[in-house]
């Protein structure tokens, strides 16, 4: 699969069918992903692969009441999402029935490893995310590449003392994403809708067009 077709079509997906992911296509898909692009290559990323239902089970009680309330919020137009309904319904489908994918993927990071070089700025650090998330879009990618679908999530991050506590993860490790893996129950979406490049990207100054 070229990667400018896996780029576009990497969707998360709310829908999966029942079948196992085979050890070997796991291992390609991690293979793939540890290349990510990480501060002072430290290497900080860690997976735990869960597959046991009643882990899955644990976790997915540990999630639904936090995608419950937020659901709440989102229905009664407390919080507003760009997702049309339909999408909003099929996550509510993802979060209801979260305990029967195939795999959850947990994604650790180490946190002496990390450097976020923003959190003496008196705001949300971010910067700290710079060596654990690249490689973790790069398993989503490599997984799409396997036809193998995804939802990333970090909801659970709320629940991180539980979630370290059940999959025995531990001191000096964050949580930082849970991902869905299984095979798609529907096609993968022939091309993701996102802002066109105009309108996000600038040059010089923020605001001032780069492409007309």
């Amino acid at each position: 699969m070229e990667l400018s077709e896996a780029m576009r079509t990497q969707g998360t997906c709310r829908y999966f069918r029942a079948d196992p992911v085979p050890d070997e296509v796991l291992y390609r898909a991690f293979e793939m992903a540890r290349f990510g692009p990480q501060g002072g290559n430290r290497q900080p990323v860690r997976w735990v692969v869960v597959r046991d239902p009643g882990r899955k089970q644990a976790l997915a009680d540990l999630y639904l009441p936090h995608w419950a309330a937020y659901h709440e919020a989102v229905t009664a137009g407390q919080v507003q999402v760009g997702a049309p309904p339909a999408i909003v319904r099929d996550a509510d489908h993802f979060a209801r029935g979260l305990a029967g994918v195939p795999v959850i993927v947990v994604a650790c990071a180490e946190i002496a490893a990390l450097h976020a070089t923003d959190a003496q700025l008196g705001r949300l650090s971010i910067v700290g995310g710079g060596s654990v998330y690249p490689t973790v879009q790069n398993l989503l990618l490599a997984l799409r590449a396997e036809g193998v679908a995804s939802a990333f999530t970090t909801l659970l991050c709320t629940e991180e003392p539980a979630v370290k506590a059940l999959l025995e993860i531990p001191d000096g490790y964050a949580t930082a994403g849970h991902i869905a893996v299984g095979y798609p129950e529907r096609p993968f979406p022939g091309r993701l809708t996102r802002a066109p490049v105009e309108e996000i990207t600038f040059g010089e100054t923020f605001g001032r067009p780069l492409f007309r």
